[in-house]
């Protein structure tokens, strides 16, 4: 239990992070309470400005690859279709920068998705070209 309550803060952290970021570049940003838990879809993290707006699932990994359930993949793309937002997938890989995935370019397989490190200097964006887009 104290991995995965470790785990969890690691990830909080980051999405904290990753919220001063927006900030800091004059987005507004917020991590959505109960992301996961809710019975309701809830991405991670709603990021707007001038208009544009991002619902954003958010992962940390030590791995080189990250798998998602498909389910989450088929709620953040529900979400958003109903807020009016781009759906984003951010992924902190080890000794990199938050890499930003379309929820279509992650690869499939079976019941899940994923992304890699190979994917995302394919098909990722970086932060600040997340926001320029």
């Amino acid at each position: 239990m104290a991995g995965t309550r470790n785990s969890k803060a690691k990830g909080t952290q980051a999405e904290r992070d990753l919220i001063h970021k927006f900030w800091d570049s004059g987005w507004a940003a917020m991590r959505a309470a109960g992301s996961g838990s809710s019975q309701y879809p809830s991405p991670d993290i709603v990021a707007g400005k001038y208009g544009r707006r991002l619902a954003i699932e958010c992962k940390i990994t030590k791995e080189t690859k990250k798998y998602f359930p498909s389910e989450e993949i088929r709620l953040l793309n529900y979400f958003s279709k109903t807020f009016c937002a781009e759906a984003w997938v951010a992924v902190k890989f080890p000794k990199l920068d938050w890499m930003f995935f379309n929820p279509e370019d992650l690869n499939e397989a079976g019941n899940s998705f994923s992304a890699s490190v190979g994917l995302a200097e394919l098909k990722g964006l970086s932060f600040e070209e997340l926001i320029k887009t």
